[in-house]
């Protein structure tokens, strides 16, 4: 199995290279450029070349998009790469699992993929903690449905609106802080957004256990999971990787229905 994923968010682009069964490369590229057709173009082929990656051997291309502007970018880039349509997440493709929610066509392509993994995964009911530029809890049981979800703003994201909406505040990075006491206003930020934020999420993961009604498992994901030291040894599995994840048996299932 050759196959090229593409997971387009607000912030990153998190593009895979998935090789026998195991991610070969996993890179990471930022969503803001300029020009982004000419960019992510330049960066694909220079990231190919180094990892010897012969385009014209992929079987597809997956991808799964929560930035509109970008995903004709990307469909071009890869019918450029493979020569023929990828295989883009949506709500043709949401059927696979079950959607007990209004309005199917509004959730994120990347939690159908999240909960599309967890579920060929684990095959239990699942909460997965996405820590992506929206803090998202979606809850998916055993029997492939998906019950719903919950957002909050992303770790950083709640930084960067109290940079932007106060006239002295910096910009912060997401770095633990070692105590909750801030003694300077960085110290201040991350002690009362990301120890916050620790408190925000054992009460959602707690709360939704009690609404679904059963004992569910815990998986994080997304780029500042790692950053949560408090919760370390709170959730029962820590999958990077879980949307192209997704992707990959979004794609599977695909081929096998057809």
């Amino acid at each position: 199995m050759n196959l090229l994923a593409i997971d387009i968010g607000n912030s990153n682009v998190v593009v895979g290279h998935y090789l026998n069964g195991q991610w070969a490369n996993l890179w990471r590229l930022p969503s803001h450029v300029e020009d982004p057709l000419p960019y992510f173009e330049w960066q694909l082929q220079n990231l190919f070349l180094e990892s010897a990656i012969r385009t014209d051997q992929l079987e597809a291309v997956l991808v799964s998009s929560v930035v509109p502007a970008l995903t004709p970018v990307f469909k071009e880039i890869a019918f450029q790469i493979n020569a023929r349509e990828p295989l883009l997440m949506g709500p043709v493709i949401y059927p696979l699992l079950n959607l007990s929610i209004a309005r199917p066509n509004e959730i994120g392509a990347d939690l159908v993929c999240n909960a599309l993994a967890a579920v060929e995964r684990f095959n239990t009911d699942t909460i997965i903690v996405d820590f992506g530029t929206a803090l998202t809890l979606t809850s998916v049981t055993s029997k492939r449905e998906i019950l719903g979800v919950s957002i909050a703003p992303g770790v950083k994201t709640a930084m960067n609106a109290l940079f932007k909406a106060t006239a002295k505040l910096p910009e912060v990075p997401a770095v633990w802080p070692q105590s909750v006491i801030g003694k300077d206003t960085i110290h201040a930020i991350q002690s009362g957004v990301m120890r916050g934020y620790v408190g925000l999420i054992r009460h959602l993961v707690a709360e939704t256990r009690t609404e679904m009604g059963r004992p569910a498992i815990t998986v994080a994901t997304g780029g500042l999971a790692h950053t949560m030291q408090d919760l370390k040894g709170f959730f029962d599995h820590e999958i990077p990787q879980l949307t192209l994840d997704g992707l990959v048996c979004a794609w599977r299932l695909v081929r096998k229905v057809s």
